[in-house]
């Protein structure tokens, strides 16, 4: 399959994206090849390997988020949790949209497809940003590194989903037969915030760290993002047909990008370490004990014998040294209780 800078005609043809019915045409552009639909209750699913995949995703995107929210003093916690939930709501928003809960032809779909090409544009703008945390450029989890990272997600979101509207609905001189806004938006920038990522982390891990383990998960999350793209665009009707239409490409697509997603997560786990002294978990932590007079190697047995509480030996007191039954027992200084009546 060739791709044409602009345009979505052989894409849609061969996979089936959520922004295919709105683009090329009035009715869309069609794919050759697609999953077949079951029906249940009446309801006609779409995708329903795909969906399956999406309800995996968002199940193993919200341990991942626990995981991560355990973590209290990791670097770059707080930014790289709003990257996993905007996958979480983009895998939420696929979900209805692939499945044909919401229909194509419903007035709504183009809006929600809108809101669902701004997240993951925003979702990627996100990943690019966290990919200078480490630097520390600026502070992480600090108001100016956080509403940096906010801002700019926002900004992208915002910008993408106009130009994905403005192109469904042919306004403000965007035309969905020539949707190249779009096509840049939906193809490229995933790619440009991708690579830059990539080579952000390589360059973290060569010049900061001395562990070379992280490389791996960069490589594999690398590779699971770069046959989901292949198996999406090149190979989803061959798979279709040899198949006989039970799965597509858009099944491996989709999981392959979980997989990616999951070692985003493994990458920046590897990467941070917690500060125990700071830390609150629900594990009970062993202690090594360095101070010499907590080590051991004395015998405070003489002094614990005089304890109250053991042994059987005299009552301590809170204060002169000297318990109230010590002071007045008889002969302690003619101070016995009751008190002698020669006294008064």
């Amino acid at each position: 399959m060739g791709v044409q800078f602009g345009s979505f005609d052989e894409i849609c043809q061969t996979a089936a994206l959520v922004i295919c019915p709105l683009i090329g045409s009035t009715q869309g552009v069609e794919p050759s090849c697609y999953s077949r639909n079951v029906e249940i209750s009446g309801t006609l699913i779409f995708q329903p390997s795909t969906c399956f995949v999406h309800v995996v995703a968002i199940f193993m995107t919200g341990i991942m988020i626990f995981h991560i929210r355990s973590k209290y003093t990791a670097v770059g916690r707080k930014e790289i949790l709003m990257f996993f939930y905007l996958y979480a709501i983009i895998e939420l928003l696929a979900f209805f949209l692939d499945s044909g809960i919401i229909p194509t032809a419903n007035v709504a779909y183009p809006w929600f497809a809108a809101v669902y090409t701004g997240l993951v544009a925003g979702a990627y703008t996100c990943l690019l940003i966290n990919g200078f945390v480490g630097f520390q450029f600026a502070e992480d989890g600090t108001p100016l590194s956080l509403w940096l990272l906010r801002i700019s997600t926002l900004v992208t979101f915002g910008v993408s989903f106009f130009v994905a509207i403005a192109t469904f609905k042919k306004i403000a001189g965007f035309d969905y037969a020539k949707p190249i806004g779009l096509w840049i938006i939906y193809i490229l920038w995933p790619l440009v915030c991708t690579v830059v990522y990539v080579v952000s982390q390589l360059i973290l891990v060569f010049r900061t760290l001395e562990d070379r383990w992280p490389i791996g998960d960069i490589v594999f999350g690398t590779a699971f993002f770069t046959v989901a793209q292949v198996i999406l665009f090149a190979f989803s009707v061959t798979i279709c047909d040899a198949i006989k239409h039970y799965i597509d490409g858009l099944f491996f697509f989709t999981l392959c990008m979980l997989l990616s997603v999951m070692m985003v997560y493994k990458y920046w786990d590897s990467i941070t370490r917690e500060d125990l002294e700071f830390s609150v978990g629900s594990k009970a932590t062993v202690w090594e004990v360095k101070d010499p007079l907590l080590a051991g190697g004395m015998d405070y047995g003489d002094e614990d014998s005089a304890s109250n509480y053991t042994h059987g030996g005299p009552p301590a007191s809170l204060v002169g040294g000297v318990s109230g039954k010590q002071l007045y027992q008889n002969g302690a200084g003619g101070r016995g209780y009751p008190p002698a009546m020669d006294r008064y």
